[in-house]
């Protein structure tokens, strides 16, 4: 039976007649074909691979619905989006965590105006994106990352909807967030309302499952019997989406015989995936390249910067040896660099990593490993790596102690805003309303950000003006200034100062009133 496979009716029962082992093999053994069949009682099922990408993906027609798969530019299928812009196939709808950056990924299908709608969870910085979304040409529904991959997830197993503690009393629960704009501002298309429960004395709001006509995905490997494993963060919403779609098509890196994969080892079984290309060339390009100095600090090169180590130096001391924590995308990001060296720290990146480290040192980067901010990263060891939807149940589970993330309003009883300003600026909630949600599950959620904007204009409010990632979900603000505990039902009271800060000064910088603790200390810096 070298270099032999067999294939079995899955309809041959034990009580069929007797049939020699030798002569039932011989029947249905074959030699490895390009083509491999799957035989069944129910459904022939076929693994086809292409040379050309633009074959593979010739059929999509104009209005298809597309789960796009990839995280920033890590893990994108490349070669499959160029051949879609070949093809000129229009109004696409897609299903995409981001949508690449101007000039790469989605954003080439955008430049062309080939995609009508985007369900997506983060704009980033594609200011095509947000440019055709503002301006009405472009139909934008935002959707929180976590929720993106569970419903991702649901669709592919079958199940219609579901319920999620995340975003309830936001925009994306009550209805009226701006799908679409009328060229003069106006609100063309609004999101609608959810419905809403509660369970066990928590806020619940029911979403649908997706699913989509096609899947373009990107793996690392494949077999020929279709078999695909996935390369560190470069999974994220990949396995999700195969299992989502009518028809998969995976761009890989390399095409193994049969056997070759451990099937222990298989991210997603061939059942998914009915077409496969080996990508003729990747780019891989790193959207934020950040590297580490030797002395262990990071590259700093603007008062900004420096403003931002400070900060999260503070964050960095609600570190507690053997913690699960998430960083957020923004300043959280650097408290990787400040954990105490006798710590025991279990970092967690919503894009797909449990054990974070610092950033690389120059020559060490790796395009498939970054963080949930874009940026490249190194693993500790006893790391993981996982998808988007599983990290997600991490965090919606409460099985994360701590989440650090950065705001660009807060409320006195702990309402946080950060991630848009309508009309104007338009970022996408990313993975913030599932990370603030998850202290309702007993999560500490901690907000790191500058005392004031950009004039003076106060961020600290009694109540936010701009929309909601979460409702009383904040448990710690840190600034430059001080250090408030929030209460949702006491409001702020500020526990530490910054040196050559007073009173007065965070008083005259803070536009609600807060208590002062008797037992007021100077601001705690973690000293690595």
């Amino acid at each position: 039976m070298a270099g032999r496979s067999a294939r079995f009716l899955s309809g041959y029962s034990h009580r069929s007649p007797f049939v020699p082992l030798k002569q039932y093999l011989k029947v249905f053994s074959f030699e490895e074909p390009q083509h491999i069949r799957c035989l069944s009682t129910t459904k022939q099922l076929d693994v086809k691979f292409y040379d050309c990408p633009v074959e593979a993906v010739k059929d999509i027609p104009d209005g298809a619905k597309l789960l796009v798969g990839g995280f920033g530019l890590c893990g994108i299928p490349e070669n499959l989006i160029d051949a879609l812009v070949k093809t000129g196939v229009k109004d696409i709808t897609a299903v995409s965590n981001n949508a690449g950056v101007g000039n790469f990924g989605l954003g080439k299908l955008l430049q062309t105006r080939q995609i009508k709608r985007m369900i997506s969870s983060y704009v980033g910085e594609n200011p095509v994106f947000e440019k055709q979304y503002l301006s009405g040409e472009l139909e934008v529904e935002l959707t929180p990352q976590g929720t993106l991959a569970e419903r991702i997830r649901a669709g592919g197993a079958g199940i219609p909807a579901f319920f999620t503690a995340t975003a309830f009393g936001t925009l994306v629960h009550e209805g009226g967030a701006p799908i679409k704009y009328n060229p003069d501002g106006s609100v063309a298309i609004a999101s609608k309302p959810r419905e809403s429960r509660d369970f066990n004395g928590r806020h619940y709001i029911m979403e649908d499952g997706i699913t989509g006509d096609f899947a373009l995905i990107k793996a690392w490997k494949a077999d020929r019997a279709g078999n695909l494993i996935f390369r560190k963060t470069a999974r994220n919403f990949n396995p999700a989406m195969c299992r989502a779609a009518k028809t998969t098509i995976a761009e890989v890196e390399e095409i193994l015989d049969i056997g070759e994969i451990d099937p222990e080892s298989v991210h997603v079984p061939s059942i998914y995936v009915h077409r496969v290309i080996k990508g003729e060339k990747f780019e891989k390009r790193i959207e934020k390249l950040t590297l580490l100095r030797e002395e262990g600090t990071v590259h700093s090169n603007s008062p900004a910067e420096k403003l931002r180590e400070r900060i999260i130096r503070r964050a960095a001391c609600e570190f507690r040896n053997e913690m699960y924590a998430n960083l957020g995308i923004g300043i959280p990001m650097l408290a990787s660099n400040f954990v105490p060296k006798d710590m025991i720290l279990h970092l967690q990146s919503e894009n797909g990593v449990l054990g974070l480290g610092p950033f690389p040192m120059e020559g060490q980067q790796d395009p498939d490993l970054i963080n949930a901010g874009k940026e490249t990263v190194t693993i500790v060891p006893g790391a993981a790596f996982f998808s988007s939807d599983d990290s997600f149940a991490m965090i919606r589970g409460g099985h994360i102690d701590l989440t650090i993330l950065g705001a660009m309003q807060v409320s006195q009883y702990g309402d946080l805003a950060n991630y848009m300003i309508p009309g104007k600026m338009v970022k996408g909630m990313g993975g913030a309303m599932d990370l603030v949600a998850s202290h309702s599950a007993g999560t500490k959620v901690v907000v790191t950000m500058e005392h004031t904007a950009k004039g003076g204009t106060h961020k600290i409010l009694p109540s936010c003006t701009l929309p909601l990632t979460g409702k009383n979900c904040v448990d710690m603000i840190i600034t430059d200034m001080c250090v408030f505990d929030v209460s949702a039902e006491e409001g702020l009271c500020m526990v530490e100062i910054a040196e050559g800060v007073t009173v007065e000064d965070v008083v005259n910088s803070t536009a609600c009133s807060f208590k002062v603790s008797p037992e007021l200390k100077p601001m705690q810096q973690s000293q690595v």
